[in-house]
């Protein structure tokens, strides 16, 4: 017998029910089982962590070692930076609101949750092209590389990269271009606690294509290019190949077998944003065309599924570049762990 069910009245059953429980205007709260619950929060915990103090590492690791500056790393610490931002400031408050279904900060901030939410995705995933950009550059045009991709230019592109992100997105959502047309709707699902983040077919088709298409175009194409010239160096280095090599071949031979395991890399690193980002700008790109029937907690997990490429890419970084590897290991053992031999250990 359960005691509170019993005292309770029926207006104290509807109260519980909702995010705020004294408004009659209060958005309902999501009806979950408790065991699901948890495990889902554990496991976003989970996820925020990894993407913090993964993308941190990275940030010291770069910053710590002088060998690693250089601007492709420059790019990658500025790639972490900005994952880093996304689950300190973002992944937190998206949690709760898929969780609960529920907004409890208000609409002035929710507003700015969704504009920084979609300035750092938008950004990150740039970077990923700016990624692609500079190996195309190393790989296919080596000799004027150097004079071309310095730390100065590579700084010039990600402060244009933030500029854009940051004008397009709070421009979306403040200008609320978004919603145009969508009155209705939102007059229907209108609460106190409801900061949903929806598209009419406009914005969704810019946003997609700005965000998501035509970046992974340029990734997709830019790889197949690095593709084709790996292909052709390595057919070079095999005619070539004799049993006796001179010292300048085999440096040569090591240079371009680093650069061919460099587009391997950046094939795993594309591969990792195609697989995150395309279910969810598929969803964005159609659902404003369905009457926005995809079901919010299928939205939220693609959004998630975003996200998780911000979780992941410190994550390549560790297994496929072996200075990052040396790199991490030193860190870890001498600053955290304060292993008696870290000393030893070399970059």
């Amino acid at each position: 017998m359960n005691v509170l069910n019993e005292n309770m009245t029926e207006a104290d059953v509807e109260n519980v029910l909702l995010c705020f429980p004294h408004q009659p205007d209060s958005c309902p709260r999501a009806h979950r089982f408790l065991a699901l619950k948890v495990a889902v929060y554990v496991l976003l915990l989970a996820t925020i962590l990894m993407t913090v103090f993964g993308n941190l590492l990275v940030i010291i690791t770069i910053s710590h070692f002088k060998q690693l500056h250089s601007p492709t790393n420059l790019i990658v610490l500025s790639l972490a930076l900005v994952d880093c931002l996304l689950g300190c400031l973002i992944m937190p408050f998206s949690m709760v609101r898929w969780l609960e279904r529920c907004w409890f900060l208000g609409d002035v901030f929710c507003k700015i949750h969704s504009s920084l939410d979609m300035t750092l995705s938008i950004v990150s995933i740039l970077h990923l092209s700016l990624v692609s950009i500079d190996r195309y550059l190393a790989i296919c045009e080596p000799l004027s590389y150097r004079m071309r991709v310095t730390n100065g230019t590579v700084a010039i592109c990600i402060a244009f990269i933030w500029l854009f992100s940051l004008t397009f997105s709070f421009g979306v959502i403040l200008s609320e271009v978004n919603i145009t047309g969508l009155e209705n709707l939102l007059i229907l699902s209108s609460c106190v606690g409801n900061c949903a983040l929806i598209y009419n077919k406009e914005s969704g088709f810019i946003l997609s294509f700005v965000a998501f298409f035509i970046p992974g175009a340029i990734m997709i194409s830019l790889y197949l290019k690095i593709f084709h010239v790996v292909r052709q160096q390595a057919k070079v280095m095999s005619e070539r190949a004799t049993v006796r090599r001179t010292s300048c071949e085999m440096n040569v031979q090591s240079s371009e077998q680093r650069e061919r395991k460099a587009a391997k890399t950046l094939g795993i690193i594309m591969g990792i944003f195609l697989l995150c980002w395309l279910p969810f700008f598929i969803v964005t790109l159609t659902d404003p065309f369905q009457n926005f029937s995809t079901p919010l907690d299928v939205f939220d997990a693609l959004v998630w599924f975003g996200y998780l490429n911000s979780t992941l890419n410190p994550l390549v970084y560790g297994f496929f570049y072996p200075r990052f590897q040396s790199a991490f290991k030193i860190i870890i053992s001498k600053y955290v762990l304060r292993l008696s031999n870290a000393n030893r250990l070399v970059l």
